[in-house]
């Protein structure tokens, strides 16, 4: 398994489709990736499940089990979608099921399967200003941090993690803006490293926290409300949009993930001492 750098698929993106002659009829998106080349399958995910280690555990077996190579494209889940419904990788790994589903009604996605779980939490400064580890509500814990305009480092990438913050401070009846609110743009990694230089709360999902928490004076603050569950969801590239799409590499990946191998091999991948990701599959 090898991750491939977001910035060099779009380079080979951008390189082939000056070859292709930038044509409009689906034929100039199979060139520009091969993505149907013998022995590779290309998957775009969320940072969170690559930078967890979980990939780096999860894909060996597999890669060796069917003699190919998978190369990893980290990305938001945004931006992991729109690389997919371009047809730039076979098929996607992502956390955000409305927008997952709502892809596969128009046509982009086939073959969608939840496959695990974990949760989002809200990290910030040990000492915690706002008082959220009093509170039992994430309608309140959001109220608490817009009300006394404590520091919140928000991705703001369209990431998973940026999706279902949006949906809590919606739920919450607040539209955050002010000097306290920062929009980073950037991964995950990142913005909880800023969090932690601004002593500031942050949304974060949990894996990717415990992951970094060696390097970080963050602690968790607020944690197991039913709205904060993260669904994880595999699905296809729809072949009948792409010539060049690998789905039968797609398909043998996913039909790994949800086998009962699979889904056992992520119920054991603890590598802090406790479960990171719950499998589900469906």
């Amino acid at each position: 398994m090898k991750k491939l750098p977001a910035l060099l698929l779009l380079i080979m993106i951008f390189a082939v489709l000056g070859v292709a002659g930038c044509r409009d009829d689906g034929s100039s998106a199979a060139a520009k990736s091969s993505n149907s080349a013998q022995g590779r399958i290309l998957l775009a995910t969320t940072t969170s499940t690559y930078d967890s280690g979980l990939l780096n555990y999860l894909l060996p077996s597999f890669e060796k089990l069917h003699g190919v190579d998978v190369q990893v494209v980290s990305l938001g889940t945004g931006q992991a979608l729109e690389v997919g419904k371009n047809g730039d990788v076979d098929l996607v790994l992502v956390h955000a099921r409305e927008a997952e589903l709502a892809m596969v009604h128009q046509g982009h996605y086939v073959d969608r399967h939840d496959i695990m779980y974990n949760d989002f939490i809200v990290a910030g400064p040990d000492s915690d200003p706002a008082g959220l580890r009093q509170l039992t509500d994430i309608e309140e814990v959001f109220a608490a941090i817009a009300g006394q305009q404590v520091p919140f480092i928000s991705r703001g990438d369209e990431s998973g993690t940026h999706v279902k913050e949006k949906a809590l401070w919606q739920k919450a009846g607040i539209s955050p803006r002010g000097d306290w609110y920062v929009d980073t743009g950037a991964g995950m990694g990142d913005t909880l490293r800023m969090a932690d230089e601004m002593e500031g709360y942050i949304l974060t999902d949990r894996a990717t926290f415990l992951s970094m928490q060696d390097r970080l004076e963050l602690a968790i603050v607020f944690e197991g409300a039913e709205e904060l569950l993260n669904q994880y969801g595999v699905m296809a590239v729809n072949p009948d949009n792409y010539s060049g799409i690998n789905y039968q590499g797609a398909m043998q990946l996913i039909e790994y993930l949800i086998s009962e191998d699979g889904q056992k091999m992520i119920s054991k991948f603890k590598p802090y001492g406790e479960t990171l990701f719950f499998p589900n599959a469906q």
